[in-house]
């Protein structure tokens, strides 16, 4: 029995234009509060926050995406995917700029201290790496050279998403909230995609559509 997907109110351009303006608008004010003095008395640590909780964003919408599409069948947030996960390594790059440009000056002996004698800058960067080779192959044409291993090379994306909690945790030290908060969202984004979760979500879809078809001729007779 074919699914019925529930109408969405928007169309798909209108949801990619969105995620544009969505998506630069932090940018443009970071710029604006750089250049106007509007961060606070430690900018280069303000921009480092702003940038890496963009990119944790950017990315869990990204993973949310597909889940959508399982729970209600809007297949118009599946091309959004990948302008998403674009955005989350664009803050990403920004956020790892400004620790290596700023923070540590492109200085190679401080940065490797920090990068390899820090665990929660490790973890940061091996996330980084992970979403960095995740928009290299972001292409068609990486996609055809790479056939099926690039959806297997993509399923890295979650290993980034735990990554960036477990770095987002590390740094936080005390108040953990947010950062378990976080990760209780992926979490949950995986086991939707899992496949037994997905069986079973198709199963009460098309149960709910056969009660709603049943109703709508009960009603016209």
């Amino acid at each position: 029995m074919r699914v019925t997907r529930l109408r969405w109110p928007q169309g798909r351009g209108w949801l990619q234009i969105g995620v544009h303006v969505g998506a630069l608008f932090p940018l443009a004010k970071m710029i604006w509060d750089f250049w106007f003095e509007q961060l606070t008395v430690n900018p280069i640590q303000e921009l480092t926050l702003r940038t890496g909780w963009h990119a944790l964003v950017f990315l869990i919408l990204s993973l949310a995406c597909t889940p959508i599409n399982t729970l209600f069948g809007w297949r118009q947030f599946l091309p959004l995917r990948k302008p998403l996960g674009l955005y989350a390594f664009m803050y990403a790059a920004l956020h790892f700029l400004i620790f290596v440009g700023l923070d540590y000056g492109l200085d190679p002996e401080l940065i490797w201290e920090a990068t390899f004698e820090k665990r929660y800058a490790l973890v940061g960067f091996s996330a980084f790496v992970i979403l960095a080779a995740l928009a290299i192959t972001s292409t068609q044409g990486w996609q055809r050279r790479l056939r099926k291993n690039w959806k297997r090379l993509h399923r890295f994306v979650y290993l980034a998403g735990i990554l960036v909690i477990v770095h987002f945790y590390m740094l936080v030290k005390a108040d953990v909230r947010r950062p378990l908060a976080y990760g209780a969202v992926i979490v949950v984004l995986l086991l939707i995609r899992t496949p037994w979760v997905r069986k079973q979500v198709r199963k009460f879809r098309n149960q709910f559509s056969w009660t709603r078809k049943k109703g709508a001729v009960a009603d016209g007779v």
